[in-house]
């Protein structure tokens, strides 16, 4: 089943009841000019088992402990945001999986040369994927990016995700031709921070799930970050995010800061359809495939990582990879 992805961002009261999140409006609670009747109907309910991310974007939002625990119960990742409405800590529950001690061990004893492999192929595929964004979205060559997608050597050691990244982040705006891709840049950097944040929620719960220790990577290794295994895992999928973000420019051409609006956009990234393995898949459930296979690969029962993969077809602009 595809979990849901809520967003708040108005001041709300957030608590359980008979297995339900329950939505307070403390603006409708409080206006003793509406009628009882009122007030009851502008109360929702939504089941705890159809949540799958909850993005907190107020200051002024309450919730209890009986929910917070009932959603980590439910492997629900809950993501806080800052006073510039970006998504800035995630909360994810301890234990995911029934035999996570046996998956840990397996993650704390994969070798150096699996890693390397594991590693070879994320990139490979990444460059591929934004090989096939450049071809859906430019005009500029591709011919370098199939090269480098298939010279990638064990553990990137020629260091090609740098030099496909340059060239993607390049080329990729072409409407922004001072474009330079920066965490804290201008616009739309903005827009890839906001979609990056979702999908890095989306495959750390799936690791989670997975009965994975999303700090320890294949490859990120930065020892003040709480999530490099995600961060490894997630890069074939950032050039689902930028299609979503040239989505999104092309549609609101004249709104560079992230609306109210544009933010509902960002919450279809958990549904949007991918192609992975053959089959055609909502990105919540393909992220889940893609730590199903590397439990293979580290259980030795598997040497291949499951990616997706994006192929450009004479596809329409609106259709989801």
């Amino acid at each position: 089943m595809i979990k849901r992805t809520l967003y708040f961002g108005n001041p709300a009261y957030l608590s359980l009841k008979d297995e339900q999140l329950v939505i307070k409006l403390p603006a409708v609670e409080k206006n003793d000019a509406l009628p009882d009747s009122f007030k009851k109907d502008a109360c929702r309910t939504i089941p705890i088992e159809d949540i799958g991310i909850v993005l907190l974007d107020h200051k002024q939002i309450t919730l209890t402990q009986a929910l917070l625990e009932k959603l980590l119960d439910n492997d629900c990742a809950v993501i806080t945001c800052d006073s510039r409405s970006m998504p800035y800590g995630m909360l994810l529950p301890l234990e995911g999986h029934s035999i996570q001690q046996e998956r840990y061990t397996e993650q704390l004893n994969a070798s150096l040369p699996l890693k390397k492999q594991l590693w070879q192929q994320t990139i490979a595929r990444k460059i591929e994927n934004q090989m096939a964004i450049l071809q859906q979205y430019t005009d500029c060559e591709t011919g370098n990016m199939a090269k480098w997608a298939g010279s990638v050597k064990s553990g990137d050691s020629d260091n090609l995700e740098a030099r496909a990244a340059a060239y993607y982040w390049a080329n990729i705006f072409p409407e922004i031709p001072e474009f330079t891709r920066k965490r804290e840049g201008d616009y739309p950097n903005n827009f890839l921070n906001y979609g990056y944040a979702i999908l890095r929620a989306i495959i750390a719960r799936a690791l989670v799930c997975g009965g994975f220790l999303p700090t320890l990577g294949i490859h990120h290794r930065n020892r003040y970050n709480a999530y490099c295994l995600a961060d490894d895992i997630m890069e074939p999928y950032r050039p689902i995010v930028d299609h979503k973000v040239k989505q999104i420019m092309a549609e609101f051409p004249n709104q560079k800061e992230l609306t109210r609006e544009i933010k509902a956009e960002f919450l279809q990234i958990p549904v949007m359809e991918v192609n992975i393995g053959g089959n055609r898949s909502p990105m919540m459930v393909a992220a889940g495939k893609t730590i199903t296979s590397l439990h293979k690969c580290y259980s030795g029962e598997a040497r291949t990582i499951l990616y997706p993969k994006i192929s450009i077809l004479d596809r329409p602009f609106d259709t989801p990879f």
